[in-house]
């Protein structure tokens, strides 16, 4: 059973930011699952730095170019690697070497903020993804899911979301959810995913 829903005190994407801060080094991988207009793909350069890897995947080219202009003048840029593919295929796409050294994925589901509102992540894919993600994690290594349930199809996705969190829980990962306004079931939502070990 999933953690007791807790409340935070900031955002979301800023509570997300700090738990994976607490979990990403110098040097470590990570994969900003949905790249959308860079910023969590950003954030995570700036962790891995100055020898680090960050693979990023969008299914969007107006994503990967949007991030491309967010990123252009990062020092760390020799550490980035943006794939235009979905993130389903992280599981084939991520070289062998980094498989099980991945120290952080994010996820941060729907659409591209500023882009087609109906071009949004697929629940069918998206539990693909999660599926991956957690086989490619190392140990003590942190999955952010952010779900947004308030547009169309997400409500779905985010249950399944949620289903896939108690799935997976168990002596091997532990799951936390938070939520701002856990009284609206058209809030955003944020799934943690620790790998114990």
């Amino acid at each position: 059973m999933i953690s007791n829903v807790i409340k935070p005190t900031i955002s979301l994407v800023k509570l997300a930011h700090q738990l994976i801060k607490d979990k990403v080094n110098p040097g470590a991988v990570a994969i900003d699952a949905t790249v959308g207009n860079g910023y969590d793909t950003r954030f995570l350069l700036d962790l891995v730095q100055p020898d680090g890897k960050v693979f990023g995947f969008d299914i969007q080219q107006a994503a990967i170019d949007s991030a491309r202009i967010t990123l252009q003048e990062h020092p760390a840029l020799a550490c980035l690697t943006l794939i235009h593919a979905s993130h389903v295929d992280m599981g084939t796409i991520v070289p062998d070497l980094d498989r099980g050294n991945i120290a952080a994925i994010m996820f941060n589901l729907g659409y591209l903020p500023g882009g087609d509102k109906r071009l949004v992540t697929q629940t069918e894919t998206t539990m693909a993804a999660l599926t991956s993600a957690s086989a490619l994690l190392s140990a003590n290594g942190i999955i952010t899911i952010l779900a947004y349930p308030g547009h169309d199809g997400g409500a779905m996705e985010t249950d399944h979301v949620k289903q896939w969190c108690l799935g997976i829980e168990s002596e091997h990962f532990q799951v936390s959810r938070y939520e701002n306004q856990p009284d609206n079931p058209a809030a955003p939502k944020l799934f943690v995913v620790n790998k114990i070990g």
